[in-house]
């Protein structure tokens, strides 16, 4: 694949294909939607589980430590007993959720054509 070719925009590690791999967990966008639109960009893992019906704590707990290697959060445990964590969305994370809610309010909208899919696929 020669440099500056039309190919070479979908090399392997183009920027298309690593935003795809931010989002291949479902929960890597659904947490950061939550965070920045209902949790005010923080939130202790209890109130992230509460908000996200059907994530498992596990499932949370890793996809949390995965944004947090990623830079999307930040981590801060308080010295308590029990010890309590939040998780803070960073500036770069707060980028990502521009296009979250486009891609959110676009499924909200177009509800009728993903239902459709769905039976289709399900035929």
């Amino acid at each position: 694949m020669e440099r500056g070719s039309p190919d070479d925009e979908w090399r392997e590690d183009c920027a298309p294909r690593r935003v795809l791999e931010i989002f291949a967990s479902k929960w890597t966008s659904m947490i950061l939607h939550v965070l920045a639109t209902r949790l005010g960009g923080c939130a202790r893992t209890g109130v992230l589980l509460r908000s996200l019906p059907g994530i498992s704590k596990k499932m949370l707990t890793q996809t949390l430590r995965d944004m947090e290697a990623s830079g999307l959060v930040t981590r801060h445990v308080h010295g308590t007993v029990p010890p309590a964590v939040d998780y803070t969305l960073t500036p770069l994370g707060r980028r990502f959720v521009e296009p979250i809610d486009l891609l959110y309010g676009w499924a909200r909208g177009n509800a009728d054509a993903l239902d459709a899919l769905g039976s289709k696929r399900r035929a």
